[in-house]
């Protein structure tokens, strides 16, 4: 079946496209799919948020039972500890036996009992390293001190001397102290993108495939051209997903900066902002391969076996992206691989949150994916147009990219 004349169509075309964009925004915010899911993405993200703080919380601060001469080191045990980055509460506890049952309901995570040049440690399981540590420098600087007392040196004046002796490090390339929190941004973006594309690219195919099954498609095509039926489709779920990811992450970062697992704000927004730039070229470049795709078809049930060859380069790209980010985000395979337009959208986004992308490399990989984006835009189009009002069986893609 071929496309019908369009002389008697009046209607404009950016009309035809906003009321085609605007019927599947207000179809699709109005579904309980896209109120429930953004409801439970987002209560997930705040339990994660919770508990990283009170794992952060908890990670850092030890509560410690002094018992016996032990005691007399509380002071000692904060000052050390807190040069080590560990915040130790001390407790004094009356008896051994009332310690041993205070670390066995978990209530003390250490019992110090002996002297100070002989400390006796009790835990549960294991001791902090950190933790650990401490007490090591606490006990052998008592050691040292007796040490030197007996062979009648003054002990402060030496040990002044001792710490003095430091090395000292020169970094050609100064670390940033932001980096971890940097590549965390950049892998949550990452993930975000990949599902946003994802999800509404599939959308854009079966929404094609519902029109053409029960023929809904051909009233459209009665007054609408079908690159407009098409764009007006692709743009409006566009924006239904831009809409999700930008509550979803300025949600996500008021949660994260609330509960304090997040603390460069700047970088955040600033991998946001480039995190919509890169759906936006990432969904056109692959919504219009989908609606394509899509329109190949006439029954939802074929509807996956001409989508899978499109998700699995998707997926392909945010397996391989995320193992890159973490093991070798400045590696030169990282690099190539983003600056490919079919990957771009989901490693580019990853980089620049890293600070790993140099601007003439961003440039590029725009310049790249808009490319495609435009080539893939009239790929699409030439097959939707040609395969759509098509019904039974599927259409070969080679009939469908050539002329009516």
């Amino acid at each position: 079946m071929t496309t019908p004349s369009y002389r008697d169509r009046t209607v404009k075309p950016f009309t035809a496209v906003r009321l085609v964009a605007k019927r599947e925004l207000n179809t699709r915010l109005r579904t309980k799919s896209f109120l429930i899911g953004t409801a439970v993405i987002l209560v997930v993200f705040a339990g994660y948020f919770l508990l990283q703080a009170t794992l952060l919380g908890d990670a850092g601060r030890s509560k410690i039972g002094l018992t016996g001469q032990a005691t007399g080191i509380s002071d000692q045990l904060k000052t050390v500890s807190q040069q080590l980055g560990k915040d130790v509460e001390t407790v004094t506890i009356t008896s051994p036996e009332e310690g041993r049952a205070q670390v066995e309901s978990g209530d003390l995570d250490a019992l110090l009992s002996g002297n100070v040049s002989d400390l006796q440690v009790l835990v549960k399981s294991d001791l902090d390293k950190q933790l650990h540590a401490a007490l090591n420098s606490i006990a052998q600087q008592q050691v040292l001190n007796a040490t030197l007392l007996e062979a009648g040196l003054d002990a402060p004046q030496v040990l002044n001397t001792i710490n003095s002796a430091t090395v000292k490090v020169t970094s050609i390339t100064p670390e940033d102290p932001e980096k971890n929190q940097r590549l965390i941004i950049g892998v949550v973006m990452v993930f975000l993108l990949y599902m946003s594309i994802t999800t509404y690219g599939t959308l854009v195919a079966q929404g094609v495939v519902e029109e053409k099954s029960s023929r809904v498609v051909e009233i459209l095509l009665s007054t609408l051209r079908p690159w407009q039926l098409m764009l007006g489709k692709v743009i409006g779920l566009g924006l239904t997903g831009l809409i999700q990811l930008l509550i979803l992450a300025g949600a996500g970062l008021a949660m994260a900066t609330a509960t304090g697992s997040l603390t460069v704000s700047g970088v955040a927004v600033s991998t946001v902002l480039w995190g919509l730039l890169w759906y936006i070229l990432g969904f056109f470049l692959y919504a219009t391969i989908f609606a394509g795709a899509g329109s190949l078809v006439s029954r939802q049930e074929d509807t996956q076996s001409v989508l899978t060859p499109v998700t699995m380069v998707l997926v392909i790209g945010f397996i391989v992206g995320v193992n890159l980010l973490l093991q070798s985000p400045d590696g030169q395979a990282t690099t190539v691989l983003s600056l490919i337009p079919l990957l771009s959208p989901v490693l580019m986004p990853g980089r620049i949150a890293a600070g790993l992308a140099p601007g003439w490399q961003i440039a590029l990989s725009i310049v790249l994916t808009l490319a495609t984006v435009a080539l893939f835009t009239w790929l699409g189009g030439r097959i939707y147009q040609n395969a759509v009002l098509r019904t039974g069986s599927r259409v070969k893609l080679k009939d469908a990219l050539r002329n009516s």
